[in-house]
């Protein structure tokens, strides 16, 4: 079946139900040998399995395109009714294409993930050709890079760190398709890159919400015939604008000036108390002594008192562990402040003290991990599964926990942050953990029902209520979903920050999240010059973002805290923060326009920001220069 629109022609194959695609002068074909499937808990089964299949032309108003039809299936030698439409259609308007898969009879399937639409060939083995995944800032992956690639962090789900935002794209010699996922909130990609390539294949899923399909998934194709990967990105930031989700921290500066006091700043990561537990994985049992440590709220204070006087103008501390419990623990009921730090006296001077030197202070706080050890723990208000289970796990320094249904978060938010402000601790900034860099939660139980879609619009409500307050609302990482709601982070980083220094990296780092986002979030970055040939202050400048000059991490070895490397002192630290800060206050309400690779070498990069600021990196020689 062939339908032509203008100057795109969709074409499907009915013996292998794969697509190809007629884009201006370009040809584009879905993979014949990665058959549109089924994964369930019976098996994989292939839309060829089902007992009916048809197909026909497609027409409304808006486009014209192919509809088919799959009804019935074959389990274990018994027909079950299972059926689903799917409808692959071109738009008048865009000459976008739109794949849309519609559940119609869900009975006798116990779905997984449904892979579809699939994925392209890309078999050239050309550095030309390259695929762009938002695993965290962003990764350009050339078909002949040496590193294989086929796990992802999160599962490639979006709207984690693993998807960041939900769409990839490919380019070959200048054209390129952009595949974005209009219903992101229960699907992911999957990639496959062998060591040296010669190919890259990648794939969109979708999977179930509270364990059934329920309703349609879309994915819209873009086909650009001269681009690169600044264009796909610029697509996708028309697309976020089109819908009314990209708010920029100018928009956002209106509500809460505060955020221009926020711009400039370097950032401090400090805790109070750590306690772990037992019966958490994290505890030492052979150094006990590892699992307790304790730093008073004046000895902060004193610490950031040596900052000023070494002339640090602009400076925002994140303050963790600073409740009785200790960092980590029996969240949400997370008071009374830590007595044996200081107690709320203490506490009150440190951020007293802080606003009487110009800076801006905030605190670690959890509203998803819910802790069998607090005080309110009820079982009840803990996700529940479509099956009947409750998740949960003892990884972190509390020991044993489940999640907090999202419908609950923000009622807890509002009353421990009463409780602080009757306590007098005034709050620049708060930082929810986790909510942007884990997937949205479900929970079956019928007294708080809540789908992952819904569990987002929970978590942005936490953030909403603090902007209301005047608290500067911060999480873990970014993501998509939270570009209206939240204005800073804990970072933003590359994917191979995260890993120890000297891991093979699993692409070209680039920026695809600051070349949509960047106007609209404050990203903290790490300054570590790891080895002699790896400074993250670089990266921090490409990225024109605010730098840490203290990160103390609360796990060692996790979350890109890592051991060794090269050391400065704080007057080195302090200097090289100036540079970054510097920056950071010219072009944060800057648009990044756009990233290069100068002369195609990716160890130079060059940023271009709205203002006209360019900044250029060579990681080989580890120099840069702004202009």
């Amino acid at each position: 079946m062939t339908i032509d629109v203008n100057d795109t022609q969709l074409m499907l194959d009915e013996k292998t139900l794969s697509f190809s695609v007629q884009a201006g002068e370009q040809t584009w074909r879905f993979r014949k040998d990665a058959k549109p499937r089924l994964e369930c808990e019976e098996g994989t089964i292939y839309f060829e399995d089902a007992v009916v299949v048809s197909h026909k032309e497609f027409v409304s108003g808006i486009g014209k395109g192919i509809q088919s039809h799959y009804e019935g299936f074959e389990v274990n030698g018994q027909k079950v009714p299972y059926a689903f439409d799917t409808i692959v259609w071109i738009e008048y308007a865009s000459g976008n294409i739109f794949c849309e898969w519609i559940p119609l009879q869900e009975e006798g399937l116990n779905i997984k993930a449904v892979y579809w639409p699939g994925e392209m060939e890309f078999e050239e083995a050309k550095d030309s050709w390259y695929t762009l995944l938002n695993w965290q800032q962003g990764i350009l992956l050339p078909n002949t890079w040496e590193t294989e690639v086929n796990k992802v962090v999160f599962d490639g789900f979006f709207e984690t760190a693993g998807g960041y935002m939900p769409w990839y794209a490919q380019v070959r010699d200048r054209a390129g398709y952009i595949a974005i996922c209009m219903t992101p909130w229960n699907a992911g990609w999957n990639v496959d890159h062998p060591e040296n390539g010669p190919y890259t294949h990648v794939g969109m899923r979708f999977e179930p919400s509270l364990g059934k399909m329920d309703y349609r998934r879309v994915v819209r194709y873009t086909f650009l015939n001269d681009c690169d990967y600044n264009d796909m990105c610029k697509v996708y930031r028309a697309y976020v604008k089109e819908e009314g989700r990209l708010r920029t921290l100018a928009e956002k500066a209106v509500q809460n000036p505060t955020i221009d006091d926020l711009i400039g700043c370097a950032f401090v990561h400090k805790g109070i108390k750590t306690s772990v537990q037992k019966n958490s994985s994290f505890y030492d049992p052979e150094n006990p002594h590892k699992n307790d440590n304790l730093v008073t709220f004046a000895q902060r204070e004193k610490e950031i008192r040596e900052l000023h006087d070494l002339g640090v103008k602009k400076l925002y501390m994140h303050l963790d562990g600073w409740a009785q419990p200790g960092y980590d623990n029996q969240h949400p009921d997370y008071y009374p402040i830590c007595e044996e730090a200081g107690g709320e006296k203490a506490m009150k001077s440190l951020v007293d003290t802080m606003h009487e030197l110009g800076y801006m202070f905030g605190i670690h706080d959890q509203y998803r991990d819910y802790y069998l050890a607090a005080k309110t723990y009820d079982e009840h208000y803990a996700c529940q599964l479509a099956d009947g289970t409750i998740p949960g796990h003892d990884r972190w320094a509390g020991g044993p926990q489940t999640y907090l249904c999202g419908t609950q978060a923000p009622y807890y938010v509002k009353r421990n942050f009463n409780y602080l402000e009757e306590k007098g601790i005034e709050l620049d900034g708060a930082y929810l953990d986790v909510f942007t860099c884990n997937e949205g939660d479900e929970c079956a139980n019928p007294y708080h029902r809540m789908t992952r879609k819904e569990c987002y619009d929970y978590r942005a409500l936490c953030f909403r209520y603090l902007l209301s307050k005047g608290i500067l609302p911060s999480s873990e990482e970014v993501s998509d979903w939270c570009v209206p709601s939240m204005v800073m982070c804990h970072y933003a980083p590359y994917e191979f920050m995260m890993e120890k220094p000297g891991t093979p990296k699993k692409g070209i780092p680039v920026p695809l999240y600051n070349l949509v986002y960047h106007d609209c979030l404050i990203e903290p970055w790490m300054m570590d010059k790891v080895s002699e040939e790896e400074d993250y202050m670089l990266y921090a400048l490409l990225n024109g973002g605010a730098p840490y000059i203290i990160r103390d991490g609360a796990y060692p070895n996790t979350d890109g805290s890592f051991d060794g490397g090269v050391k400065f002192t704080l007057e080195e630290q302090r200097d090289r923060c100036k540079i970054v800060s510097d920056l950071h206050e010219k072009v944060a309400k800057c648009e990044l326009v756009r990233h290069e690779l100068v002369d195609g070498n990716y160890n130079i990069q060059r940023s271009v920001f709205a203002d006209g600021t360019t900044v250029t990196v060579d990681f080989e020689n580890q120099t840069y220069v702004i202009d």
